[in-house]
């Protein structure tokens, strides 16, 4: 393998592939197939419907790709892989999803033509801190009983970074694609490879990819804008932190001379150094 091909299998910013690799008309069916739990066989057809670089960030390279697919009944999949954290991801999701539904209806068109929409979201952060679940459907239902209202609407989410363990045995197909598009080594792709044809298909595609320059670029200039991105939001936060606890301290010097205790023993109770504590107290007179 060449040095090209092995820096590409080792990048983590599989996003940037994912759209290329759905291209794949096989690709496309197995995953699918495994979203909607079926048989591969049984996808009969899905056309990539026109879709555009969505500006959540003001990066350009941050953008959100997606994918959607229509399948022969119909049913619309907007597949949406997103590395960086996104604070507002289940408004958003919410907001694509229900924008896809409307629109399949034109001006005077009857409800009979609304086909299922879904919107998937494979997310490179962890949405449900509270849940060891790493695949989500989220459907709308009866808060009491628990009855689906309508299978129109879904959301499904997968959660790349719950997943563990080596992944190439065989389990569940989705979660064996979960791990296919969270690996960062050669060794890991070649390895979920062997586990499905489909899969396997995949890491041709992957492999025909990392031989293209100009999409190598785009690779490594993704992968640095979302490592910017990151070390700016964890650099603010820092930052935030940093300002909180002066705060907290400037409260507490506050409060202390309330109490009468002196400058030096006020300095001695927050740790700081005397001129620290008299700009404080003056800043309060």
């Amino acid at each position: 393998m060449t040095e090209a091909k092995e820096k590409f299998i080792m990048l983590p910013t599989v996003d940037v592939c994912f759209k290329a690799l759905m291209n794949n008309p096989k690709v496309r069916k197995g995953f699918i197939a495994a979203l909607l739990k079926r048989e591969p066989e049984t996808v009969k057809e899905t056309v990539l419907l026109p879709t555009a670089l969505r500006q959540d960030y003001p990066d350009d390279k941050l953008g959100i790709l997606d994918v959607r697919v229509m399948l022969e009944n119909g049913t619309q999949i907007d597949m949406e892989m997103q590395v960086a954290y996104f604070e507002y991801w289940d408004a958003r999701v919410l907001f694509y999803l229900s924008k896809m539904f409307a629109e399949q209806l034109k001006k005077g068109d009857p409800y009979e033509k609304l086909k299922q929409c879904i919107h998937v979201s494979i997310l490179d952060f962890i949405q449900f801190k509270e849940e060891k679940e790493c695949c989500h459907t989220i459907s709308f239902c009866d808060e009491k009983s628990g009855k689906k209202y309508s299978d129109l609407m879904e959301i499904q989410i997968l959660e790349l970074k719950k997943l563990s363990g080596t992944g190439f045995q065989r389990e569940e197909d989705i979660i064996n694609w979960m791990r296919f598009l969270g690996g960062k080594t050669r060794k890991e792709f070649e390895d979920m490879a062997r586990t499905d044809e489909y899969i396997g298909e995949a890491y041709e595609e992957l492999k025909k990819l990392s031989a293209d320059e100009q999409a190598k670029l785009e690779y490594e200039a993704r992968e640095k804008a979302i490592r910017d991105y990151n070390s700016q939001m964890g650099s603010a936060l820092r930052r935030g932190m940093e300002k909180g606890m002066e705060a907290g301290l400037k409260r507490t010097a506050l409060n202390l001379k309330k109490a009468e205790m002196s400058e030096e023993q006020i300095a001695q109770m927050v740790e700081k150094d005397i001129s620290t504590v008299k700009e404080w107290l003056n800043e309060d007179k």
